[in-house]
């Protein structure tokens, strides 16, 4: 384990972790500069780290998606059915991911940021959602008396929040103009 290494394999990592500690390992897994292979059944935690998602389709199939768990069930097409909790048709066959990659080249953005343009909006709405909660915690008058490591640790989790929402939001404005461009 001491030894330099480009590939992570993760067995439901997400359980029994705070929020804290939560948004730690996707920061730490966001980082990794190798390859990532989790198995989770968090899907909000897929949604947020995985770059592509792998689908056991029964039959001996499995079919690669780019994304996370959304994006798998959007290029499947059952993503209303799955919400629903109902079953997809076993007769229909999965999307190939090269027919999502040829509607991204149609509308003149990259699949990467076709993808991207995609989940920015639950991102930026994820990122609002901490930093309210981080400005709840600092409006504690008494935090930093109390607990001035749990008030230093909040002052710096929101100033990354706050940074990141920024990027994310000049990101969405970026592939937008794109989008609009190219029609």
């Amino acid at each position: 384990m001491a030894r330099t290494s480009n590939l992570l394999v993760l067995d439901e990592p997400t359980n029994d972790l705070d929020i804290e500690t939560l948004d730690l390992l996707q920061d730490i897994l966001g980082e990794y500069p190798g390859t990532v292979l989790l198995v989770s059944h968090d899907r909000d935690f897929i949604d947020r780290v995985a770059s592509v998602t792998v689908s056991l389709e029964g039959g001996g199939q499995a079919m690669a998606y780019a994304g996370g768990w959304t994006d798998m069930l959007a290029q499947r097409g059952d993503g209303a059915r799955k919400q629903a909790g109902t079953s997809p048709d076993p007769a229909r066959p999965a999307a190939p991911l090269a027919k999502s990659k040829a509607q991204a080249a149609k509308s003149g953005l990259s699949f990467t940021e076709s993808h991207r343009l995609r989940v920015l909006p639950e991102e930026i709405a994820r990122l609002e959602a901490e930093i309210a909660k981080l400005v709840v915690l600092l409006a504690d008058a008494d935090l930093f008396t109390r607990e001035p490591v749990k008030f230093r640790k909040a002052t710096e989790a929101l100033a990354e929040r706050q940074a990141k929402l920024s990027a994310a939001e000049e990101e969405w404005l970026v592939l937008e103009e794109k989008a609009e461009a190219t029609g």
